[in-house]
């Protein structure tokens, strides 16, 4: 009798012993949970190889360092560090295909990017099909924004945007600067064929239409071509009086060239971002560069008093990067992710439901951010209304904000000969 006691005692004493390591050990998993939720993951979508690496790499340093800072100075939501997981995403298949590898093996709730329209539109079809918050801070295509989705936001202008600039500085500024009446400015307009291209050209049309600017000619064209004189010699025949070029870097460099070579000459030349606004432009076309306008995001050379932050935030950039920010694409992801970050700080976590609603609710007024830009998300389409871009000119080497007053540090230099 004894001895059967003694072994139900001790069964029971070794039952009671496992049923104690597995709640030590359950325990110990959930502190490892608890340890692993003080890091919250983000995924980051960039064309980091191929034709668009150049800007695709600079955008993403912009996120790089707003998070790099941000952990550096305590984290968010209480402490907790963010990590960037990235996907390098060359054309939009390889895009979708990152999305979904983010989403469904990291476990990705909020993703941002990414610099390019294709890619941005691919991507954001996964996030919106799984519930995914997605996050644009540089691609300008309107249909972005404008398919009705629930899970994109961006902080950008978008293309009509951009063509609204151009139209308007012709309409407050270039006209009296050349002594013509609106009716009697002729445009030309430039642009390679993508959608980024089309999109910007296709509403500056439109918007010339409305305030009787006489569009004399349109020209599309691959941005892959080697030989653009076909399109300057149809614009040397059309003798525009402002020329608005909508062009990548390659081609932008081929087009001025060409038109120096053959001859054309036209008073007022507007470039639309893409590569007008890097350093490689300057250099690609030489001295003939200087006066070129460009429509473009925030560059650095501007009124820093209505961009507060900039000057750290240039100092930032070379510290990590040992050189001078390459264009103002770093500048613009870097303000998108903090409104990102402070959202974060706010809702403690990154669901993407409540990361939405306190976006919504999200209201900074023009002046107060890096960029300069303003933030009100359209709670119909996601765009944040108080972006802008704005009107820049190379002068003695140098990217100058000339327009509108508020971010100038210079005047517009115009040749009215």
């Amino acid at each position: 009798m004894g001895v059967r006691f003694m072994k139900k005692f001790f069964s029971l004493m070794v039952i009671s012993f496992l049923l104690i390591l597995t709640a030590c050990s359950g325990s110990d998993q959930t502190s490892g949970e608890n340890k692993g939720s003080e890091t919250l993951k983000i995924g980051a979508i960039f064309p980091l190889s191929g034709g668009l690496a150049m800007l695709g790499e600079e955008s993403y340093r912009g996120v790089e360092l707003a998070i790099e800072q941000r952990n550096k100075n305590g984290g968010v939501a209480d402490g907790k560090k963010v990590e960037l997981i990235k996907g390098d995403a060359p054309d939009p298949d390889s895009a979708q295909s990152e999305a979904n590898r983010l989403i469904n093996q990291e476990n990705i709730k909020t993703i941002v990017g990414s610099y390019s329209s294709g890619i941005a539109q691919a991507a954001s079809e996964v996030t919106e099909r799984n519930g995914v918050l997605f996050w644009e801070y540089g691609a300008v295509a309107d249909s972005i924004t404008d398919r009705g989705y629930k899970y994109v936001l961006r902080t950008n202008p978008p293309a009509s945007y951009l063509s609204k600039t151009h139209i308007d500085f012709i309409k407050d500024y270039v006209a009296a600067k050349l002594g013509k009446d609106l009716s009697e400015i002729r445009v030309a307009i430039a642009h390679e064929d993508s959608s980024y291209g089309s999109t910007i050209a296709d509403e500056a049309e439109k918007l010339a239409k409305k305030e009787s600017i006489n569009v004399v000619t349109v020209q599309p064209y691959s941005a892959a071509t080697n030989d653009l004189s076909s399109v300057v010699l149809n614009l040397k025949k059309a003798k525009p009086d402002v020329l608005i070029a909508v062009s990548y870097l390659n081609d932008g460099i081929l087009l001025h060239r060409q038109s120096q070579e053959l001859g054309l000459k036209v008073p007022v030349v507007v470039g639309s971002g893409g590569g007008h606004d890097m350093a490689d432009f300057r250099e690609g076309v030489g001295d003939m560069g200087d006066g070129i306008l460009d429509v473009a995001f925030p560059q650095y050379q501007i009124n820093h008093e209505f961009t507060p932050g900039m000057e750290e935030f240039i100092n930032l950039y070379k510290e990590k990067y040992g050189e001078e920010p390459r264009s103002g694409h770093s500048l613009v992801h870097f303000m998108g992710t903090n409104v990102l970050l402070d959202l974060i700080d706010e809702v403690g976590d990154i669901n993407p439901d409540k990361l939405r609603e306190a976006a919504l609710n999200y209201k900074v007024e023009a002046g107060k951010t890096v960029t300069g830009w303003g933030v009100e998300f359209d709670p119909k389409t996601g765009q944040n209304k108080l972006s802008e871009p704005y009107v820049h000119q190379w002068i003695d080497g140098k990217l100058l904000t000339v327009w509108p007053e508020k971010v100038a540090v210079q005047e517009p230099q115009i040749n009215n000969k």
